[in-house]
């Protein structure tokens, strides 16, 4: 697999995945889905008084 720009800088969106397809490579990149492997929810709380 592989991208191909004509006259533009990046020819992908990150709601796009990226990848390979069935069995093969090691799966996709970018997309929302992505996004749950490479992020988790932390909570900050600050005192304002």
């Amino acid at each position: 697999s592989g991208t191909l720009s004509v006259n533009a800088t990046a020819s992908f969106h990150t709601e796009a995945p990226f990848g390979g397809y069935k069995m093969s490579g090691i799966g996709r990149e970018l997309g929302m889905n992505a996004m749950d492997l490479y992020t988790e929810v932390k909570n900050v709380f600050v005192d304002m008084g």
